[in-house]
């Protein structure tokens, strides 16, 4: 015998099984809002995630590490020449993080090379050098300059202008990514820019360099 429910007791069951489904959703999109990194609707919403989730089903990890990068960094670099009669000129900024996105757009297939070589090299001398004030923290500091300054110099060669590369310079350019337009967050605009002291160029630092 086929048992069969009645109108009523169907509606109930539905409501029920909506019911169920629905609180479930809410329940796990309260917990992903409050592990995920925050974000617009968990800033705004941090006092209800706060109340669904402790006291009973506290996390207390990550659900994603690290968080996304929020801004652009760039990395500049020019050098003061010397000519053949004494007379030192400073040249214009080159931008070398341009000149990789140049090569890097539009390309199916780019190089590790035009994609890490520069980028990690300036992480390299960054992390080396935590209170930004040029001073190096341990013996990787100044490995981290030589090394900074080598990816600069086989781009620019040993002359500039037809004249001899004397001394080079880097700055970083940090740009916050803008924030979606649907959000309430407040960014920055434009570029602040950190200059590092020049730094002297002898004929050692093209040493294994094309």
């Amino acid at each position: 015998m086929v048992r069969t429910w009645s109108l009523p007791a169907l509606a109930v069951l539905c409501a029920a099984a909506a019911l169920l489904l629905g609180g479930s959703g809410v329940f796990l999109a309260a917990l992903f809002l409050q592990s995920a990194p925050s974000n617009v609707l968990s800033q705004r919403y941090q006092a209800q995630l706060n109340d669904i989730v402790y006291p009973e089903f506290e996390q207390n990890w990550k659900l994603f590490a690290p968080n996304p990068l929020q801004q652009n960094i760039s990395v500049d670099a020019r050098v003061q020449t010397i000519s053949d009669g004494g007379r030192v000129h400073t040249r214009d900024w080159v931008g070398l993080t341009a000149q990789d996105i140049a090569v890097i757009r539009h390309n199916p297939a780019p190089s590790h090379v035009d994609q890490n070589l520069l980028r990690r090299a300036w992480d390299f001398y960054d992390s080396t050098h935590p209170a930004q004030d040029g001073v190096a923290v341990g013996e990787r500091g100044k490995e981290a300059e030589e090394y900074l300054k080598r990816v600069a110099l086989q781009r620019f060669g040993r002359t500039a202008g037809g004249e001899r590369i004397l001394q080079i310079q880097f700055r970083e350019g940090t740009a916050t990514i803008a924030p979606p337009a649907w959000s309430r967050e407040q960014a920055p605009t434009g570029t602040s820019y950190r200059e590092l002291a020049w730094w002297p160029v002898d004929e050692d630092d093209y040493r294994g360099l094309l």
